[in-house]
């Protein structure tokens, strides 16, 4: 997307369907004259004031209709009218609120076409506001991730990115390289005075607290991911422990079949859930055992994809019968699939029935993992399993709404070629080499801290952001 930022663009800012108010959107230099030429209210809208709103009408250009303006109504509006620079996109606004029927939103945006705006691309709104200043990169991201939260984790989430929690943090660590490297820079203006302006020792100390920086930062990628995106929670145990029964109970539904029959569930079914706040997808699964047709290979194969896939595993196990040859075997193949991955829970199942198997056992069988303790069937020990899952989805530390998080591959990526280029700068000090071979591992650790927040940025990259908006944000 390449945007022309001399265009005046306009779309339909709300979702299409029917309702009772839609809000279109105008943004550009000639914002308040295209839609003057559609709107009639007591105001010329070339003389409106900022942040004031006006009741009028929208009618169709004359031209086009050759009819009394009586004849040309089409809609009564609300029209709100934002100046420059103190609007969304940093350019003068017009936002039009008419009655939410998607032919009539549809006939007043071909009107403002008509009268000038061209049709706006999808983020092409949240990506003037960058161009002009008004948010950088990162908080351009947040603004699709506000629009998408699903539950009050993800929306707090967002939140923190939108108001700049992340971006204050890149912003330290970048001033702190450009001071180092402005002074490497001016030594090189001096090179033949053998002048040093940055003091090596001060220098390794200081990139070493960046790099510190920087790997803390990484270390909260699990958690900022899990808080933005969801945590796929796979239920993974052998046949007839519950794991249908459990799926029911967390969502309060039959979603699942349950019968006392083994292996009943043969293939994957995943399902949302809000678990104090944080999004889960609740994965059920077929049970894992030595299958005896090829429909229930199939299902176990498709279980050990999931588990290699999850972001939580949750184990569970029949209370009701001791831990034997085939939970172990199911344990063994499930750890190994898991590749080192902790974020495991056990949960005891059937409490309701005479007890054959305690947390002891699990521990000593099946590893240090959380256990707790439920009936499926009689939803016990649900609250106990909730608390449990989202303190190992947030790795056993609760979001405070203020934290800064790394949300995304692309800040992930980015910060781990800062945290490359930053090693090598250290390397090259150790290395006793000239300031010029430290200043270009500087410059490109703060090329890539830069690239966060948009302080250096290519069109592919801001395409590939944007590319993901709706249209009319």
């Amino acid at each position: 997307m390449l945007v022309m930022l001399e265009d005046t663009i306009a779309a339909v800012s709300t979702p299409s369907g029917v309702g009772g108010i839609a809000v279109l959107r105008v943004s550009g230099p000639a914002a308040l004259e295209v839609v003057d030429k559609v709107f009639r209210g007591k105001v010329v809208l070339g003389d409106a004031e900022s942040h004031h709103a006006y009741f009028g009408r929208i009618v169709a250009d004359e031209e086009a209709s050759g009819c009394p303006e009586q004849e040309r109504f089409v809609d009564d509006v609300v029209v709100t009218v934002f100046r420059k620079p103190k609007s969304y996109t940093g350019e003068d606004v017009v936002e039009i609120s008419c009655h939410g029927g998607p032919y009539l939103t549809r006939k007043i945006l071909n009107l403002l076409l008509r009268a000038g705006a061209r049709l706006a691309e999808r983020g092409e709104f949240t990506r003037r506001a960058f161009l002009s200043g008004r948010m950088d990169l990162s908080q351009a991201e947040a603004v699709a991730d506000l629009i998408r939260a699903r539950s009050e984790l993800n929306l707090r989430a967002a939140q923190s990115q939108y108001t700049g929690v992340f971006s204050r943090r890149i912003q330290e660590l970048r001033s702190q390289l450009i001071e180092y490297s402005s002074l490497l820079e001016l030594e090189l203006d001096f090179a033949e005075e053998d002048v040093e302006f940055a003091n090596r020792e001060e220098l390794r100390e200081r990139l070493g607290e960046i790099i510190q920086g920087v790997e803390w930062l990484l270390g909260t990628y699990e958690r900022g991911k899990v808080l933005r995106e969801g945590a796929k929670l796979v239920i993974v145990g052998r046949p007839n422990v519950g794991k249908s029964s459990l799926l029911n109970a967390l969502l309060r539904e039959d979603r699942a079949i349950v019968t006392e029959q083994p292996g009943t569930t043969r293939d994957v079914l995943e399902e949302q859930l809000d678990i104090r706040g944080l999004l889960f997808r609740v994965v059920d699964t077929a049970g894992v055992r030595e299958a005896a047709s090829r429909i229930e290979r199939e299902g176990v194969l498709r279980t050990l994809r999931q588990v290699q896939e999850a972001d939580i595993l949750l184990l569970l196990l029949d209370g009701s019968r001791p831990f034997g040859q085939a939970d172990a075997a199911l344990v063994e193949k499930v750890l190994a699939d898991r590749n080192g991955d902790g974020r495991i829970l056990v949960a005891i199942n059937k409490i309701d029935l005479p007890r054959k198997l305690t947390r002891t056992t699990v521990t000593e069988r099946v590893g240090p993992y959380p256990v707790v303790e439920i009936s499926a069937k009689h939803e016990q020990g649900l609250e106990e399993l909730e608390a449990a899952l989202v303190e190992v989805a947030l790795n056993g530390t609760p979001f405070s709404g203020d934290e800064a998080l790394v949300v995304n591959l692309r800040q992930k990526r980015g910060l781990e070629e800062a945290r490359e280029s930053l090693s090598r700068a250290l390397q090259t000090l150790d290395a006793g080499l000239s300031s010029e071979f430290v200043a270009v591992d500087l410059r490109a650790a703060m090329d890539a801290l830069g690239s966060l927040i948009g302080e250096v940025s290519t069109e592919d990259i801001l395409g590939n952001i944007f590319a993901n908006f709706c249209i009319g944000k």
